[in-house]
C-alpha cells in the first residue's frame, strides 16, 4: 500500500471515545517491548509517529492511528510488564476484552510475538480469546532480523505449534529494522478489509 498520510488521533479507553466514522480498524496486540509501535512506523514508513520507549508499559489506552483516510491502526497497551499494578492490569484485560467482543469495526487483530521466544503464557491466552470471539488474525512474528535466516523456520514452527494456531490465520515473518515482511502484511490487511 502507498502511505499518503498517517495520523495519530486519540488514546481511548472508553468505548465512547472510539472514532465514529466506521473506518476499518486493524488492531496490534503483544507483549510490552516485542515491537508494536516500531512495526507501526514501518508499516507508514514514519520514523516516529508511534512512540517507541525503552521503558515497557507505556501504552496504556488503545492509541488510534488512521491511515491514508481508510483505516486505522489500533495499538493494544502491552501485556506482562510486571511494574503494571494488578488493578491496571486487569482493567487493561477488560478494555481489550470488551474491544475484541464488541467493536463491530475490528476487521483483523494483529498479534505480536517476538519470534525468538516462545509465544508466552499471556500471548497464548490472548490467542485463545480471539478464537473463542472468532476475531480474524494474523500471528506477526517480529525482530526477524535478530535470528539468522536458517533458523527462522524452526522459530515460525514453534510459534505456530504453541499457539495451537488455525491454519487459517496468516503467520508473517517481519523485522522493522530491515523492512521484511511490510509488503507481505499490507496484503494481508488490505485483503481482512475487502472480505
Amino acid at each position: 500500500m502507498k502511505i499518503t498520510q498517517a495520523e495519530f488521533i486519540i488514546s481511548a479507553v472508553k468505548p465512547h471515545q472510539y472514532p465514529e466514522d466506521a473506518l476499518p480498524e486493524i488492531a496490534l496486540a503483544g507483549r510490552s517491548n516485542v515491537g508494536k509501535s516500531s512495526l507501526i512506523n514501518k508499516l507508514i514508513l514514519r520514523k516516529n509517529l508511534a512512540r517507541t520507549s525503552s521503558q515497557p508499559g507505556k501504552t496504556q489506552q488503545l492509541n488510534y492511528y488512521r491511515v491514508n483516510e481508510l483505516i486505522y491502526l489500533v495499538d493494544f497497551p502491552g501485556y506482562g510488564y510486571a511494574k503494571v499494578s494488578k488493578t491496571q492490569r486487569a482493567q487493561f484485560g477488560e478494555m481489550i476484552e470488551r474491544y475484541i467482543r464488541d467493536r463491530e469495526p475490528l476487521k483483523l487483530q494483529l498479534l505480536v510475538i517476538d519470534i525468538r521466544h516462545e509465544p508466552s503464557q499471556l500471548d497464548q491466552q490472548m490467542y485463545k480469546w480471539l478464537k473463542h470471539y472468532e476475531v480474524p488474525t494474523c500471528i506477526v512474528a517480529t525482530k526477524a532480523d535478530k535470528i539468522p535466516k536458517s533458523k527462522w523456520d524452526k522459530h515460525i514452527k514453534m510459534i505456530k505449534q504453541t499457539l495451537e494456531t488455525d491454519p487459517s490465520d496468516s503467520v508473517v515473518l517481519f523485522s522493522s529494522e530491515l523492512g521484511i515482511g511490510r509488503e507481505q502484511l499490507w496484503e494481508v490487511i488490505t485483503e481482512a478489509i475487502a472480505t
